[in-house]
């Protein structure tokens, strides 16, 4: 499954608000050294109960507007 998600780096706090679009995604690491991808994986990977290497970034990684694919849902299993 694709999902879009906007990224704000610099966030007080992590956390992840679904929008009309897809997600909006608050991260307080800085978007240096793919830090924020980083914690945008783990952030997922906790919200969707979801192994990180089951996530990937596939269109946007410079960016903050991103494509993620859910290789695997947790029905899946």
């Amino acid at each position: 499954m694709r999902i879009a998600v906007k990224v704000i780096p610099n966030a007080r706090k992590n956390e992840l608000i679904q929008t009309e679009t897809g997600y909006t995604a608050r991260i307080a690491s800085a978007p240096v050294d793919g830090k924020a991808n980083e914690a945008l994986i783990a952030l997922l990977s906790n919200t969707f109960c979801l192994a990180k290497k089951d996530i990937e970034i596939i269109k946007g990684a410079a960016s903050r507007n991103k494509t993620v694919l859910l290789k695997r849902m947790p029905s899946d299993t």
